[in-house]
C-alpha cells in the first residue's frame, strides 16, 4: 500500500466553483452530495449531532463538520435547509399517502405559512455557519429537496401517479403552488446568504435505474418549469446552479441543461458508466462524481485507491469541469476504509500534476 504523506490544506473555494463554469480546476476538486453526521462521528470516534444545539454550541458543531471536509481536502461542504422536513404531514416521500389527495386538502394546506416555518428553523444554522467557515472554504446547497421531491411528500408517489389522470387541474395547480413556494424561499436564500455559498444546488431524484418517475413529458410540462424559475433567481445573482438527480434520467438531461443547470451530479454504474456522462455532456455543463458508492463501500483500501487513481486521472483528461466524488453521498454505513482511499487517490493525483 502506497503511504501518502499528509500536508496543510488550504481550501480554496474558487477551485470547486471553475467546474460550475465547465472550466479545469488548478487541482483535482473533491465533490460529495453530502456526508452523514453519524459517519462523520464514526471517523472521528465521538458523537457530531446539531440536535438541541443553539448559540456558540451550534457554531462549535459547525466548526467540526467543517473541519472534517477542510481536513479531508475538500474545497467547500454541503449544507441545504430541508423544505419537506418543515411540511406540516412530512413523510410521504418515504411512502405512503401524504397531506394532500384532492383539491380541498390543496386549498387548506397552510402553504402561506412555510416561509415562516422554514426561516425559523433554519437561519440559526446558516448565521452558525457564517460564523464558522474557515478562511478560503464556503458551502453549496441552499433550500434542500426539490419540485417533484416536494410533490412526492405533499401527496405521495402512488397518489400523484394517480392524481395526473384523476385530477389533471390538481395535478398542474400543484406544482405551480410548489414553484411559488420554491421561489419565494430561493429569492430570500439568494439575498439572505449568497456570502457563504459558493454555488446553490437542488437534489432532486426525478428517476430509477431504467426510466424517470413520471413520463419525461410529464416532468418537461410540470416540473422543469418550476427549476427555470429557480435557476433564473440563481443566474440573476450571478450564481451558479448544480443539479443532483439520482436515476435514469438522459431523456430529460437536454431539458435541464437548456433550463440553465450549469453542473449535474449523481451516477449509478448500473445506470451507465461515467464515461457516458462525460462522452455525452462535458462539452456543455460540468460533472461532478464518478464513482459509484458500492464500489467504495464494498472493496478494500487497496482497491478503491488503485480504481480511483486510475479512473479519477482519466475523468479529469476528458472532462472540462470535473471535481471528484461519489456517485451519491457518503452515508453512515459507507466504509471508512474506501472513503479515506478514495480522498488518498484525489492527493496522489494532485501530486503528480505539480
Amino acid at each position: 500500500m502506497e503511504i501518502i504523506r499528509k500536508e496543510p490544506f488550504q481550501p480554496d473555494y474558487t477551485n470547486i466553483l471553475k467546474v460550475l463554469y465547465n472550466e479545469r480546476p488548478g487541482y483535482l476538486p473533491l465533490y460529495e452530495h453530502h456526508i452523514d453526521a453519524p459517519f462523520i462521528s464514526k471517523v472521528l470516534g465521538r458523537e457530531v449531532s446539531a440536535e438541541g444545539r443553539k448559540g456558540d454550541d451550534l457554531v462549535e458543531h459547525y466548526r467540526t463538520v467543517i473541519g472534517f471536509w477542510r481536513d479531508h481536502t475538500y474545497d467547500a461542504f454541503d449544507y441545504e435547509a430541508a423544505i419537506c422536513e418543515i411540511f406540516p404531514g412530512h413523510g410521504a416521500i418515504l411512502g405512503g399517502e401524504g397531506p394532500i389527495q384532492s383539491r380541498a386538502d390543496f386549498e387548506k394546506y397552510p402553504f402561506d405559512e412555510l416561509p415562516g416555518i422554514f426561516w425559523d428553523t433554519y437561519t440559526p444554522h446558516l448565521e452558525a455557519i457564517r460564523k464558522a467557515l474557515p478562511e478560503g472554504m464556503k458551502a453549496y446547497g441552499g433550500c434542500g429537496y426539490g419540485i417533484f421531491e416536494s410533490a412526492q411528500d405533499l401527496v405521495g408517489y402512488t397518489s400523484l401517479c394517480m392524481m395526473q389522470y384523476d385530477d389533471p387541474e390538481l395535478f398542474a395547480d400543484l406544482f405551480r403552488r410548489i414553484g411559488d413556494l420554491y421561489e419565494t424561499l430561493w429569492s430570500e436564500m439568494v439575498k439572505r446568504y449568497s456570502d457563504i455559498f459558493v454555488f446553490f444546488r437542488m437534489g432532486d431524484d426525478l428517476g430509477f435505474r431504467t426510466n424517470t418517475l413520471l413520463d419525461p413529458q410529464v416532468l418537461r410540462e410540470h416540473v422543469v418549469p418550476q427549476y427555470r424559475r429557480v435557476i433564473s433567481l440563481v443566474h440573476g445573482a450571478g450564481r451558479k446552479f448544480l443539479m443532483h438527480s439520482c436515476g435514469c434520467i438522459f431523456s430529460l438531461m437536454d431539458d435541464l441543461i437548456a433550463a440553465g443547470i450549469d453542473a449535474k451530479h449523481s451516477n449509478e454504474d448500473q445506470i451507465a458508466p461515467f464515461s457516458r456522462w462525460i462522452d455525452d455532456y462535458s462539452e456543455r455543463i460540468g460533472l461532478f462524481g464518478g464513482f459509484d458508492m458500492n464500489e467504495l463501500i464494498l472493496n478494500p483500501y487497496d482497491y478503491v485507491y488503485r480504481k480511483v487513481l486510475e479512473e479519477g486521472t482519466e475523468f479529469r483528461a476528458k472532462a472540462r469541469g470535473y471535481g471528484l466524488g461519489s456517485g451519491n453521498s457518503i452515508p453512515e454505513y459507507a466504509s471508512v476504509e474506501g472513503f479515506e482511499a478514495m480522498v488518498d487517490a484525489v492527493k496522489e493525483i494532485r501530486r503528480r500534476e505539480k
